[in-house]
């Protein structure tokens, strides 16, 4: 499992359609793409909502975050999130034993 962040904005439909039924379909999709969901969180500024999900590779991501865009009317940019340990390691041309590539 590799982990992702996905930043969400909402769309003027996305708007419309705040509820809590309306979040609990999107755990649900998330979950049919065998992500573990860490954090959900609301925030204030460029983006609407920070999610902190596990996924198995990078393709399920990919498809969880067009699947929650066109369910929800909020647009989603997923990045992938390493430790800053491991980014560390890596950068000074180690191998973080622990680390594990998102997959295609």
């Amino acid at each position: 499992m590799s982990t992702f962040i996905m930043f969400g904005k909402y769309t003027s439909e996305g708007f419309n359609n705040i509820s809590q039924e309306r979040t609990g379909k999107i755990a649900e999709i998330i979950k049919k793409h065998d992500g573990e969901i860490h954090k959900m969180y609301a925030i204030l500024g460029e983006y609407d909502l920070v999610f902190l999900i596990d996924f198995q590779n990078t393709k399920t991501a990919m498809q969880a975050s067009v699947a929650l865009s066109k369910f929800s009317g909020i647009n989603f940019t997923t990045s992938p999130a390493l430790p800053v340990e491991m980014f560390d390691e890596l950068m000074g041309g180690g191998f973080y034993s622990d680390w594990e590539s998102p997959q295609s």
